[in-house]
């Protein structure tokens, strides 16, 4: 099927929800109706009761293909599968929100059909957010290498233990604490890992790095918000630990390694069907009280 139509877009779903599935199947039947043809990795194919026919299986490295979208049907956690799957190529990323809180996604699980409509009339707008590009390194040599949209996480890894943390930023260190580990994110992620540790919200559209300790034994070990220009460097002494990126992909890391964080050189993108300030996104997420409000309608 590949090559029939000049319209691509990837569909993805969470793998083991019946209703992920069934949203799965309405949106993909409603793009092929649309004469747009739908691309699946195998595993977001499997259960389908759409026809094999209508659906084109592609790896789940995305450079031998070029849809427009990838449509994203689950939580956070698999629109956060879908960005590893969209940043390389830089193609636009849309959620459709089946998990709890789901700040990522655009659009709810009864709005499928008018989601796919303004897929097909391409009725949306893109924006980026700003990623995380991380380095590791080991006796001053490249260990590993990372990135994240949300967050990453340096943690100890077994809970007896604490870790022996000093940061860094740009060049010089701040302090040294004995934690649970730090949580080092975007504005993105403010309202997630960083934001249960105790950090701050940040509008999405500040471009800034949050450093959160975890637990941490000292007396200065408050959240701080660092200049997208600056190196942030978390040092392990002592101990080794697990950096997290996103809460998906793990890296074992030696004890006196570095782990740099800077600005991400590529954003993720990120497809937007409502154009309501991000301050309506948090009444509606958190159901925060807003009785009593006497401003503008």
């Amino acid at each position: 099927m590949t090559g029939a139509t000049s319209r691509q877009v990837l569909v993805i779903r969470h793998g083991s929800r019946p209703d992920a599935r069934r949203a799965a199947d309405e949106a993909a039947r409603l793009l092929v109706d649309a004469g747009v043809e739908v691309l699946c990795p195998p595993a977001d194919a499997a259960g389908l009761t759409i026809p094999a026919h209508l659906l084109t299986i592609v790896s789940t490295d995305t450079s031998d293909v070029t849809p427009e979208l990838v449509v994203v049907l689950g939580g956070d956690g698999t629109i956060l599968r879908g960005a590893e799957l969209a940043r390389p190529a830089g193609i636009p990323l849309l959620g459709v929100n089946l998990g709890h809180v789901g700040f990522l996604a655009e659009a709810e699980r009864d709005a499928v059909a008018d989601t796919v409509a303004r897929v097909v009339a391409r009725d949306y707008a893109v924006e980026e957010r700003m990623t995380i590009d991380v380095r590791v390194l080991v006796d001053g040599r490249p260990f590993a290498t990372a990135w994240a949209l949300n967050e990453a996480s340096v943690e100890k890894p077994v809970r007896e233990k604490m870790l022996d943390l000093l940061l860094e930023i740009d060049g010089r260190p701040l302090s040294r604490w004995g934690a649970d580990g730090v949580v080092l994110a975007t504005p993105t992620g403010s309202t997630a890992y960083a934001f249960s540790a105790g950090g701050p919200v940040v509008w999405p559209t500040v471009e800034a790095m949050l450093v959160v300790p975890l637990s941490a034994h000292a007396l200065f070990a408050r959240p701080l918000v660092i200049a997208p220009t600056s190196v942030i460097v978390v040092e392990l002494i002592g101990k080794p630990g697990v950096l997290w990126c996103d809460g998906r992909r793990s890296i074992d890391v030696p004890a006196g390694a570095r782990i740099e964080v800077r600005r991400g050189m590529q954003p993720v993108r990120l497809a937007r069907l409502h154009p309501a300030p991000f301050t309506d996104r948090l009444v509606a997420k958190f159901a925060l009280p807003v009785e009593g409000w006497r401003g503008p309608r």
